[in-house]
């Protein structure tokens, strides 16, 4: 098992809507996560604060906020989006990193990814052994259909006994639940975890796709 995780999330919430079940199971066998949340918008105070909230819950050993602003990674340069993350990657040395998918519809999902990636070649950070990306409800799905955006899981994680743990800590995040039929309701939540896990036969699943793996 891996003894340090990093997750990179564009936004407050991304992290646990992509990866909380996978979290919690990291941080029970553990491994210490850190979750590094890249903007902030208006309202950052009260959502960090049901960020550090829901991290708790996680298991989440650090939250890192870099405060860059929502809605307007593309008005930052590239090199001070990528020393950023950089610089996260640096004291953190993770063995294992989880990074949005680039096909996402938000831009600052697909600025977060090519930052990271950036961040975590191999030639600068080769403690890296393994990198996922995740898909985020409302942001995955929704994006124009086309080879480019589509997102092509490979690698599953049984969250079966954690599914429960992800419900609970979303429930921190007051400011960005939204009543079902929206897909960021613990309900929509809830149905792609056990769609996800039906596929590989367990109850409950997180569904990433393989960017890289060094065994």
């Amino acid at each position: 098992m891996y003894k340090s995780a990093l997750v990179f999330a564009p936004h407050n919430d991304d992290e646990l809507l992509g990866a909380g079940g996978t979290i919690v199971k990291l941080a029970k066998s553990g491994c210490n996560v850190t979750v590094c949340e890249i903007t902030s918008g208006p309202s950052s105070k009260r959502i960090q604060e049901e960020a550090c909230n829901a991290h708790l819950l996680m298991g989440v050993k650090e939250s890192v906020f870099l405060n860059l602003p929502s809605c307007k990674l593309e008005e930052i340069s590239k090199t001070r989006l990528n020393n950023e993350l950089s610089n996260v990657i640096k004291k953190v040395k993770p063995e294992i990193v989880f990074i949005p998918h680039y096909g996402d519809m938000h831009l600052d999902h697909r600025w977060v990814a090519e930052g990271a990636m950036v961040a975590i070649r191999p030639i600068v950070a080769p403690y890296i052994k393994r990198i996922l990306a995740y898909e985020t409800l409302s942001e995955t799905e929704w994006n124009t259909p086309s080879v480019k955006n589509v997102f092509i899981p490979n690698v599953w994680v049984d969250i079966s006994e954690h599914l429960n743990d992800k419900l609970e800590a979303m429930r921190c995040y007051q400011s960005q639940l939204i009543d079902f039929p929206h897909p960021r309701s613990l309900e929509a939540i809830e149905a792609l975890a056990r769609y996800r896990g039906s596929t590989v036969g367990v109850d409950a699943a997180e569904a990433f796709m393989l960017i890289r793996a060094i065994d």
